[in-house]
């Protein structure tokens, strides 16, 4: 994601200043929350990287979102419709801010700078979660397993600004995350690489 104000200087700048907030850090494959609890808060990725899994009723694990620097999340911002629960596990070591969206209206310290920017800015976060939920919403509706993988490759160029660029994920994880079967989808790739529309070196891909 990427907000429309420095997330770095303002939570160096104020960290201290709000007692209604959180900020705590996780180890690789810990989990930072989840979402049955009914806790009705958001979070910030302030550093890492995280995944919201969940697993279906035979076991398998599904990759429901892929959270990176500066990315929220939180109950307050995900409908529970499902029994089933979700985790948000962190693949990397992060660093997490808690925020208690039910306090929005009654922060305990007066004039507190930082709850008042955190909620000026708070929009911007959202609107910027939402256009990222659409977008994976719109990989999600492919039918074909080629579709889903250069859909995704297509994004990740798009986001890497070039053609070349690092997949986020290890493969198992992305069959996970596009809700594909692996074997089928190492397949594919090895299709794409054998018509040349794709290179790929360990972990980077390039579409040529």
């Amino acid at each position: 994601m990427k907000a429309n104000f420095d997330v770095d200087n303002f939570i160096n700048r104020f960290k201290n200043n709000c007692r209604i907030v959180d900020i705590k850090e996780f180890q690789a494959n810990e989990v930072i929350t989840t979402f049955l609890l009914k806790r009705n808060q958001f979070c910030v990725l302030l550093d890492g990287e995280a995944q919201l899994i969940t697993y279906d009723k035979n076991g398998n694990k599904k990759i429901l979102y892929y959270y990176r620097k500066n990315d929220i999340f939180g109950e307050a911002l995900f409908k529970i419709n499902s029994d089933r629960e979700l985790f948000v596990l962190a693949k990397k070591k992060c660093t997490v801010l808690f925020f208690p969206y039910d306090l929005a209206e009654r922060c305990p310290e007066t004039n507190c700078i930082y709850h008042i920017e955190l909620l000026k800015n708070l929009p911007d976060l959202i609107i910027n979660s939402i256009s990222e939920q659409n977008a994976r919403i719109e990989l999600l509706t492919k039918k074909s397993v080629r579709d889903k993988l250069l859909t995704y490759f297509e994004n990740q160029a798009l986001e890497a600004g070039k053609k070349t660029f690092e997949l986020p994920f290890t493969l198992v994880d992305l069959s996970d995350y596009l809700m594909i079967e692996r074997t089928a989808m190492m397949r594919e790739i090895k299709r794409l690489k054998d018509e040349n529309i794709i290179k790929k070196n360990k972990n980077k891909i390039t579409l040529n």
